[in-house]
């Protein structure tokens, strides 16, 4: 007895034995899930900052190769006209009208020449929008003019005398000092109503015996630099500026000026000086960890601490041939994408510490659960001990209570636990069952879904293979129809000239002949045979420009990605549906407006790009005659249907093709829905749900273009397509 007593002081509660390994399960799984969750929530936040710095990277040095190569090229082009001697230098008022015309040309500062005489003119634009006219005489004292001018360049009055010197000009001596195009150091100017901040491009200039004469100037205003920064979307607190080599500010997207005034005099600010903290202090970190800005000669990717906050940090040399030596930084705070990742992190650890009190609970109850169910068995085991062997344990949802409750009742308690044990498998069958029927319906959905896509393409190939071979064989006939038609009439002509010469020089002829021409009544033959061959050409025309639209629409021989004409598509398109938009007894015709551009050829899949095309033209035309469904003739035609095409030439090399109506319009609860497949608002039997998702797929996935939809109720739908002019690899 004391080695029992002493065994059952050793021994633990079931209670525990159920509660901490349950606990410690659930505390583990969502700790680990937890932290899971915060690593790939960083990585994601790491990729997803260099994703958007290198979008934004790659914008900026797109703008800098476009906006600094105007000035180098018209300064070539300037150069070449004095050289060829299409321009005289000496005529200043002539040579200074000339820059003056440019200058509306051209979005350039200042336009000039300084020649080696000591004269010069030029047009400029101090202030980024009224031209003024400098001119500048050889002897130096009060020998610079500034004019004001008119609408057409004519001088009106004097603005300002000052005295001027090209031999001490930076921006004329560079270029005559090198020999060749060069860029002159960036100065500033403060004149009386702003700040002039720029720097010029300079080029040698020579007459036709190559002998110099003077040098070219052309200058950008460096605040323009600034407002295009200012304009990119990076984040909330993200920077973007572009540095010197020897770290001055060229151009920043904060609103702090890049300079500082001490009197009259301007001073360029560096940007380990600047005001803003956060430019100041990623400026200097660079500037430490690289020992000077001179020495970063690649696209660097840095991550900087400083004052609980991180930065990704992208630093990029950016050089033209012309001696341009700048670094564009771009920087996103860290705490832009992590704010949204802390919160989740405290609401995991929420999480956790109420699922460690549910757990616990759970396991108290368990534990009492089961206990109640051991003590019935202890109870019919004493009482059998005691000689009452007519006992009989109620069974447990437990399987091990069930095996052991067998041994105290015989057959009848085997049956039962038997009975249980089959419901409880029959309720897990059935939840099996029905899991898999979710699962089998989900699936059968996707697969109903991936049919349609399918069936749809292969309409459509099969439709463009039908339209193209049924061109084929049209044309074929309809070209030898057309071709002996000109014969025929021809043939016709002849004839009926001869018949006119013999009743000229045979007024009188014999009965029978006169009977005949009765008869066939030569007159009407005469005068509708040719109207019949002429409106018989007519009709071959009109087939033979069928058929090539058929043909253009179809692009069977253009299956592969290769430059074609957008408008030659649309027109295609538009004489398909030829026969929808002309006018019917019920409502006159639909106004097709063209508002085209210049476009250039771009690369595409025809044939798909078509199959846009003619979803969007007659998903227009549906609601416009939706929309006449109340109307009377005379209402239509006082307020006529319109589908008014515009095409044009994005500055980013994209082009945009925007269809409009002026239909009833989407509501706005349905228009974030227009591209889901399966989706439509005709009736049934008219419209499958799957045109408008298809054709968001060809221009997204196919041509890395965008589909937006915009429409207001009454006030017309239109659809804006976006594609680049030429893919790339990866669209491909």
């Amino acid at each position: 007895m004391k080695r029992l007593f002493s065994n059952q002081a050793k021994a633990f509660p079931l209670q525990l034995f159920l509660i901490v390994p349950f606990v410690l399960q659930i505390f583990g799984a969502v700790g680990l899930v937890g932290y899971l969750s915060f690593k790939n929530g960083q990585k994601a936040v790491g990729d997803l900052a260099d994703q958007l710095m290198d979008r934004t990277r790659d914008t900026v040095e797109q703008h800098l190769n476009t906006y600094l190569a105007i000035p180098q090229r018209l300064s070539q082009i300037n150069a070449d006209a004095i050289q060829m001697g299409l321009l005289n230098v000496r005529d200043r008022k002539v040579v200074g009208r000339y820059f003056w015309h440019q200058m509306q040309a051209y979005d350039v500062s200042y336009i000039g020449i300084g020649l080696t005489t000591g004269e010069g003119v030029g047009a400029a634009r101090y202030d980024g929008k009224t031209i003024t006219m400098d001119d500048w005489s050889a002897k130096p004292a009060k020998n610079w003019y500034s004019y004001e001018l008119d609408s057409q360049g004519n001088r009106t009055r004097v603005l300002e005398v000052l005295d001027w010197n090209n031999f001490e000009q930076p921006w004329y001596t560079e270029p005559i000092k090198a020999g060749k195009p060069t860029w002159s150091p960036i100065y500033t100017v403060n004149y009386p109503n702003q700040l002039y901040m720029a720097t010029s491009a300079g080029r040698p200039i020579y007459d036709g015996q190559k002998r110099l004469l003077g040098m070219v100037s052309i200058d950008i205003s460096l605040a323009k630099l600034s407002r295009f920064l200012q304009n990119l979307e990076v984040s909330k607190a993200g920077q973007i500026f572009i540095l010197e080599r020897d770290g001055s500010l060229i151009a920043s997207s904060g609103t702090e000026k890049i300079y500082h005034q001490v009197g009259d005099k301007i001073q360029r600010l560096r940007a380990i000086d600047s005001r803003d903290p956060a430019m100041q202090r990623i400026a200097r970190q660079i500037q430490q960890k690289f020992n000077g800005f001179e020495a970063i000669t690649k696209v660097e990717e840095i991550r900087l601490e400083g004052q609980g906050d991180s930065h990704f940090v992208h630093v990029t040399p950016w050089r033209d041939q012309y001696g341009l030596d700048w670094l564009v930084v771009v920087s996103v705070p860290e705490q832009a994408f992590m704010g949204q990742i802390n919160a989740n992190n405290r609401t995991t650890i929420v999480l956790c510490i109420a699922a460690l009190v549910i757990a616990t609970l759970m396991g108290i109850f368990t534990s009492r659960w089961i206990g109640r169910s051991i003590f019935r068995l202890n109870q019919a085991s004493q009482a059998m001990a005691a000689g009452n062997l007519d006992q009989t344990v109620e069974t447990s949802s437990i399987q091990e209570l069930n095996v052991l409750a067998s041994s105290f009742n015989h057959m009848a308690g085997q049956l039962q636990e038997l009975v249980t044990e089959l419901e409880k498998s029959n309720v897990e069958l059935e939840d099996r069952v029905e899991q898999r029927t979710a699962q089998l319906k989900s699936t059968l959905n996707e697969l109903q879904r991936t049919q349609a896509q399918v069936i749809q393409s292969e309409k459509m190939s099969s439709l463009g293979q039908l339209v193209a071979g049924v061109a084929h064989e049209i044309n074929n006939p309809v070209n030898f129809i057309h071709g002996n038609l000109s014969h025929a009439q021809a043939y016709a002509s002849d004839l009926l000239n001869f018949i006119q010469l013999y009743q000229q020089h045979y007024p009188n002829p014999v009965s029978a002949i006169q009977a005949e021409a009765e008869a066939i009544d030569l007159e009407f033959l005469q005068e509708d045979l040719p109207k019949m061959l002429s409106s018989m050409k007519v009709g071959t025309d009109r087939i033979r420009q069928i058929v090539l639209s058929l043909r253009n629409f179809s692009r069977m021989d253009e299956a592969e990605i290769k430059p074609v004409s957008l408008h030659e598509g649309i027109d295609s398109t538009l004489m398909i549906l030829q026969h929808r938009l002309k006018a019917r007894p019920d409502r006159p015709a639909i106004d097709v407006i063209k508002d085209y551009a210049r476009l250039p050829m771009v690369e595409c899949y025809a044939g798909q790009l078509n199959q846009v095309f003619m979803n969007i033209l007659t998903n227009a035309i549906d609601a416009l005659e939706e929309n006449n469904t109340n109307c009377t003739f005379q209402d239509i035609q006082a307020n006529p249907n319109q589908i008014t095409i515009r095409t044009s030439v994005l500055d980013t090399g994209w082009v945009q093709i925007a269809i409009a109506d002026n239909g009833p319009g989407i509501p706005e609860s349905l228009q974030q829905r227009i591209f889901d497949p399966f989706f439509t608002t005709k009736p049934i039997g008219k419209g499958t749900g799957m045109g408008m998702s298809i054709s968001y797929q060809i221009i997204t996935e196919k041509h890395g273009g965008s589909l937006k939809c915009y429409s207001e109720p009454n006030q017309g739908t239109e659809f804006v397509i976006q594609i680049p002019v030429q893919q790339t690899a990866q669209v491909l």
